[in-house]
Formats: structure tokens, C-alpha cells, sequence
């Protein structure tokens, strides 16, 4: 499964990471953001996969503006 990560400025390009990556990194990183295409299903499954792994996972929704679409997804693997 790839995922689109969050741009880190408006004229930045979107990245995809893999599932593996997001596993292999997970020593070293904790937080990842995700864009908001991403169907929330997809970002649901990945929470429910770390989780059976046996850790805490904590997925939620975190706005940035007033619009209804300025929105990122957080995700937090402990």
C-alpha cells in the first residue's frame, strides 16, 4: 500500500510512501502526516495493521484552516 504524504509547503511535491517504509522507520520516527486525499479506509487499515503488530496507534484528523477541505491526517505509532 502507498500512501501521499503531507506537503511540507505549498510548492512542494507530493510523496508516496510505502507500508514497509513506514515500518522500517518506525525506530526512528514516530509522527507522520498524511494528505487528506488519502481515502480515510486506506489510513483506517494502516492503523488497524500497527495495531495487531501490538502497537498504539493513534489516527486523527488535524485542520489548519478554517475551509472545510484544510485538513491533514496525524498519525502516531508509539
Amino acid at each position: 500500500m502507498e500512501f501521499i504524504l503531507a506537503k511540507k509547503s505549498a510548492t512542494a511535491k507530493s510523496k508516496k510512501i510505502k507500508l514497509e517504509d513506514i515500518e522500517s522507520n518506525l525506530d526512528k520516527q514516530e509522527f507522520y502526516y498524511f494528505d487528506r486525499t488519502n481515502e480515510h479506509k486506506n489510513l483506517i487499515s494502516l492503523k488497524e495493521y500497527f495495531e495487531e503488530k501490538g502497537k498504539s496507534v493513534f489516527l486523527k484528523e488535524a485542520k489548519y484552516g478554517l475551509g472545510d477541505l484544510d485538513y491533514i491526517y496525524e498519525l502516531h505509532i508509539l
